[in-house]
């Protein structure tokens, strides 16, 4: 646990992150829809290559569908915004030989999530879906590559899940120094 006095000012924002999975229908506005892209187009992407797309799903019936490719999780039908990030560059590897696409969009979809928690709103990472089907439905061109999803909404939590923070490792325990 790191002291509170040593807290950045972001940490805490961080620390209220938390995997929503139950959202309200109250429609998201606009303005917090594009504060959270533009927090996905800064992110940093591996040579700056910024190899995405993000694809807004607002319109029930496209959601319901990718409900569906979802393999039916209802809380991917039930988020008001639906943020699919894809990549527009599957074949890039980065010198480690890693490819690039599934970190840049990792670190795009985690700057849109704190950005949607400062913005009153709650999100989910979706990965569990049908890739083939998903592309038919979001008219995704050949060789490019719906990496994930994001849910986001107003939260609807009982005052349990509300006050309840999430179980997580302490940092002596996943840290080390100079070694393994």
């Amino acid at each position: 646990m790191i002291r509170q006095d040593l807290k950045s000012k972001l940490l805490p924002e961080i620390e209220n992150c938390r995997s929503i999975r139950s959202f309200s229908a109250r429609p998201v506005e606009e303005e917090k829809i594009e504060s959270i892209l533009e927090a996905g187009r800064i992110a940093p992407s591996a040579k700056n290559r910024q190899p995405w797309r993000f694809i807004v799903i607002t319109d029930e019936d496209v959601r319901k569908q990718v409900e569906k490719a979802a393999y039916g999780q209802e809380h991917v039908g039930q988020a008001p915004v639906l943020i699919a990030l894809g990549t527009t560059n599957v074949d890039y590897k980065m010198p480690n030989g890693q490819p690039s696409h599934p970190i840049d969009l990792s670190f795009a979809a985690s700057f849109m999530l704190i950005q949607a928690n400062a913005e009153g709103l709650g999100g989910c990472v979706i990965t569990t879906y049908d890739e083939r089907e998903m592309g038919e439905i979001l008219t995704v061109p050949y060789k490019m590559s719906i990496v994930l999803l994001l849910a986001v909404g107003y939260p609807e939590l009982s005052d349990s899940e509300r006050d309840s923070l999430r179980e997580r490792k302490p940092l002596s325990s996943i840290t080390s120094r100079n070694h393994w």
